[in-house]
């Protein structure tokens, strides 16, 4: 490779002046990502509120019902992650890792999720962002009968539901916690 091959240099080896504004720009959205941490609550409203006007943008505007299905499902995926434990186990083996307790008098393991809120929020909020934009062309507009979107989602809902709460049953975890865990003295 000579000199100036490398991605985001220029010939003399110095960044360009594009790379250092998109290396800028990512730097300050990560530092209001920071920022917005431990503001879960006002994360949530505004998201919220975001998914509100999308609706209501859908629903003026009479169209774009593939591009909110894709939503949904991509929506759906990201719950599933975070109702699910990081390690499945339905997959471990009896002496492979850490696993989840099963019995009552076993010793009590946090339940660490395979997607944090954090992330969740993130990759929820991205998405409708993206489907918002997404509304703004027309070659995105394919024409459906929407009732039946609405139909196998509803199905394609419960049934992904019905296997996650049988998986939780099963494996007896629950991905909520109510508070601090206290325990009773045996006397």
């Amino acid at each position: 490779m000579s000199e100036g091959d490398s991605v985001g240099e220029s010939i003399h080896g110095k960044p360009s002046v594009v790379a250092a504004f998109f290396t800028r720009i990512g730097q300050v959205y990560q530092s209001w990502l920071d920022k917005s941490t431990p503001f879960y609550v006002v994360r949530w409203a505004s998201t919220l509120l975001l998914t509100a006007v999308y609706m209501i943008r859908v629903y003026i505007l009479q169209g774009w019902y593939i591009v909110t299905y894709a939503l949904g499902i991509y929506h759906l995926n990201l719950f599933i992650a975070f109702l699910s434990p990081k390690v499945d186990p339905s997959l471990l083996e009896e002496d492979e890792g850490p696993s989840l307790p099963t019995k009552q008098n076993e010793e009590f393991r946090p339940f660490i999720r395979r997607l944090p809120e954090f992330k969740f929020w993130h990759s929820a909020t991205k998405g409708i962002v993206i489907a918002m934009i997404c509304t703004f062309f027309d070659a995105f507009n394919v024409p459906v009968f929407w009732p039946i979107l609405v139909m196998y989602f509803i199905m394609l809902f419960c049934i992904t539901m019905k296997r996650q709460i049988k998986h939780m049953v099963k494996y007896r975890y629950l991905p909520f916690t109510h508070g601090k865990r206290t325990y009773k003295e045996e006397t």
